[in-house]
């Protein structure tokens, strides 16, 4: 008994209850354990992979971007003398054909010899007509991407030819032959009726009229040379008209005729232009090209379109000079951007035939590369010893150098000279602009426009619609998660959170549709009632909150708690209602009848259909629900014990509110706002088919504007790729998403320091 006794005082005890270690449980906590890994390695791969994603999108961006800021490079080739270079002949003018194949070089002996451009082997010879006893005085060329040219004789005759270069496949072998045209016929014809010696000319063709300039001395001969070509027998007929212009007393340097016939642009050794209106024959004004009194103008020639002079004096710099219209509508030669190409006299100036660059030689054989749109030198360097003559071709991807009896082929890489900081972000003044301005406009009917690819304006109609949509956008979304989670109640909370999320389902090009076809016209034709809508609305909610304030406590007792916003429905609808249907009888009694025609006539406010306050209503609509959503939640999870403490504390509900629950949610309202606003600044579709896409600088709420995203999306796919406006196009996606970056990360830095600031609540 003792034993059994003792046994059973030694035996251990049973336990009571559960047993948590038993072979499945232990099992099914590994089987746990190890979700949880699995689950935290895929989250953090998830988010190594996104940000993985967006660093390759950045830098795929930057890579796209990079080489538009890159500079030339040039590449020389051993200069070569041929043989029949070495006849002591003086080069006129020398140039190339499109295909960088085939050569031409106008000697003074009214020769055109074509030669190989690439081992410089001579092609051919031609003579050119020219009258017994006569020899070239003068050279001019037509405007930029003419193969037109005209000689000026000692006899007092112009000779115009053009050089051809016509592709043929004789046995399958691609062959040039070039040739020379005479489209005004093979005789001369006579500029100065006392057959003298033309010193300078000036040519243009416009619509199949002819116009040439020439001086001799200080005379001064304009002549207008129609040609008519019968179609049935190919008879030409010419006919002559003599324009009488003032005379000069100064000698002509260089005369410049614009390629529309309106300007003439006669530049004498004085320094001085003197510009002459061709139309009504008369002098528009004498302009001061240099101011120094020493310094002379040594070369001049026009860029492409022939709109801007570039003017090139004997101390290295270069000028360019278009006319400007003035506030009383007169128009005027001014002095736009300088350029400087060492401290030699400028010998010659190269304009490019597709774009508005110019190459340029000093007498010092120094090349310098620039492009006048962008203000931008590209290249500085010698490229001959002494003094040369250069000729350019077409895609301004050749340059073929004669110095010394030798001849030089020198290949250019300059795919994207256009692009500089000042003309992508800084005011420019353009040709045919009356003062500097902001301007995206990437593409034109003609090819002699030059690019204008500011991104300011682009920049500037992103955060403009942004700013009107979360104008309307933040106080509506803020207000209302404060109250649904803060003073409604749990029942009606779970109807009215979901319809407003599901909001954000919407797609936008719906919603885009919607405000492009119905809201903007509809906008148009009730601005009274809208704007009465706007304001009406809230005063309409504080009057109604006010009488239901003082209703006797029996009826607002039956209104259960949290429901009181219910009652708001009928109210807006009501305001809504009257407000709308005022707007005619507000237009009549307010604004004669036409609200648009007020504001643009009498307050001279601009007024487009499809404006920023339509973005507005419509992209605040698509933004409300992101805000929403975030601001409710972190409203709602702000602890119902900091709420129940401040109330037993004696703070009434509104006192807790502003004091304990919004500051404790600050941080996740901030970045509710921040992914709105990121939102906004990103939207594609509603801006796009809501705005008119007229990318303008104005704050206007009535005009239009242009967003990076919307620009993005309209022009990619007609950019050229690898082409200037192609890369422009990434590097207006690389600043809105830099853009998105910097105001995530500031976003976030804010948020944490009112997250540490309020975390004692």
């Amino acid at each position: 008994m003792n034993d059994l006794a003792s046994d059973s005082m030694t035996a251990a005890p049973k336990p009571f209850g559960l047993d948590f270690n038993t072979p499945a449980l232990r099992r099914k906590r590994r089987v746990r354990a190890l979700k949880d890994r699995l689950a935290r390695w895929c989250v953090s791969l998830g988010g190594l992979a996104v940000l993985g994603a967006i660093t390759l999108i950045f830098f795929y961006l930057a890579y796209i971007v990079l080489p538009i800021f890159q500079g030339v490079e040039i590449e020389t080739r051993q200069a070569v003398q041929p043989a029949w270079l070495a006849d002591a002949s003086t080069p006129l003018l020398i140039t190339v054909e499109e295909q960088n194949q085939v050569g031409m070089r106008l000697n003074d002996r009214g020769q055109a010899q074509f030669f190989d451009a690439k081992s410089m082997a001579a092609l051919s010879v031609v003579n050119l007509p020219l009258p017994a006893g006569t020899r070239i005085v003068s050279v001019a060329r037509d405007q930029p991407g003419s193969n037109r040219i005209a000689l000026g004789l000692s006899n007092g005759q112009v000779l115009v030819f053009e050089h051809a270069y016509p592709i043929s496949y004789p046995n399958d072998v691609k062959t040039i032959t070039p040739r020379l045209d005479y489209p005004f016929g093979e005789a001369g014809i006579v500029l100065d009726p006392q057959g003298r010696a033309l010193d300078h000319l000036g040519i243009g063709l416009n619509s199949g009229t002819l116009l040439l300039s020439g001086s001799t001395g200080t005379d001064l001969h304009v002549l207008s040379l129609g040609r008519e070509e019968n179609m049935m027998t190919g008879e030409v007929t010419l006919s002559e008209a003599r324009i009488a212009l003032p005379q000069i007393a100064e000698p002509i340097k260089a005369l410049i005729v614009d390629p529309r016939q309106q300007w003439l642009y006669v530049i004498n050794g004085q320094a001085t232009a003197d510009v002459f209106n061709l139309r009504s024959q008369t002098l528009n004004g004498r302009y001061k090209l240099l101011t120094d009194g020493v310094t002379q103008v040594s070369t001049a020639t026009a860029l492409l379109g022939g709109i801007s002079l570039m003017v090139g004096d004997s101390q290295g710099g270069i000028t360019q000079w278009f006319m400007v219209r003035e506030q009383d509508g007169k128009q005027s030669l001014k002095a736009i951007r300088s350029f400087k190409l060492g401290d030699s006299p400028i010998t010659q100036i190269l304009p490019e035939e597709r774009r508005k660059g110019f190459m340029a030689l000093n007498a010092k054989g120094d090349l310098g590369i620039f492009h006048s749109t962008a203000h931008r030198t590209l290249l500085l360097e010698p490229i001959a010893e002494g003094a040369a003559m250069a000729g350019l071709s077409p895609r301004a991807d050749r340059l073929l150098i004669e110095s010394s009896g030798q001849l030089q082929r020198v290949l250019v890489d300059n795919p994207h000279p256009e692009v500089s900081w000042s003309s992508l972000w800084g005011k420019v003044w353009y040709e045919n602009y009356d003062q500097p301005d902001y301007v995206w406009q990437s593409t034109s009917a003609s090819t002699d426009n030059e690019p204008k690819l500011s991104l300011a304006p682009l920049a500037f109609g992103t955060l403009k619609a942004a700013f009107y949509a979360m104008l309307l956008a933040a106080p509506l979304a803020i207000a209302a998660a404060i109250y649904t989670a803060y003073f409604m109640a749990p029942a009606m909370r779970g109807k009215v959170k979901p319809v407003i999320e599901l909001m954000e389902a919407l797609p936008t090009v719906i919603l885009g549709f919607f405000a492009g076809l119905f809201l903007a016209p509809y906008v148009e034709g009730h601005l009274p009632g809208i704007f009465s809508l706007l304001i009406f609305t809230p005063i309409g909610i504080l009057l109604a909150g006010f009488g239901w304030s003082r209703l006797p406590e029996s009826i607002r007792l039956r209104v259960p708690d949290g429901w009181e916003a219910a009652l708001l429905i009928p109210v807006i609808l009501l305001v809504g209602f009257v407000s709308l249907s005022m707007s005619g009888h507000l237009e009549v009694w307010l604004f004669d009848g036409n609200m648009r025609a007020w504001l643009s006539n009498d307050l001279g406010i601009p007024f487009d259909q499809r404006n920023a306050l339509v973005v507005g209503l419509a992209m605040g609509f698509a933004v409300i629900p992101n805000i929403y959503s975030i601001a409710e939640d972190a409203v709602f999870s702000v602890p119902k014990s900091l709420t129940f403490g401040s109330l037993a504390l004696g703070a009434t509900p509104w006192q807790t509110l502003t004091r304990v629950v919004i500051l404790t949610a600050s941080p996740g309202i901030f970045s509710a706002l921040m992914i709105g606003m990121g939102r906004a600044v990103g939207e594609t579709m509603i801006v796009l088919m809501a705005t008119g896409n007229t990318a303008i600088m104005d704050m206007n709420m009535f005009e239009g504007l242009r967003t990076l995203a919307a620009n993005v999306a309209v022009e990619m796919p007609e950019s050229a790729v690898g082409g200037t406006h192609y890369r422009v196009l990434f590097l207006s996606a690389l600043v809105l998403l830099s853009f998105t970056f910097v105001m995530n990360t500031l976003a976030e830095l804010v948020r944490q320091r009112l997250r540490v600031k309020y975390a004692s609540l």
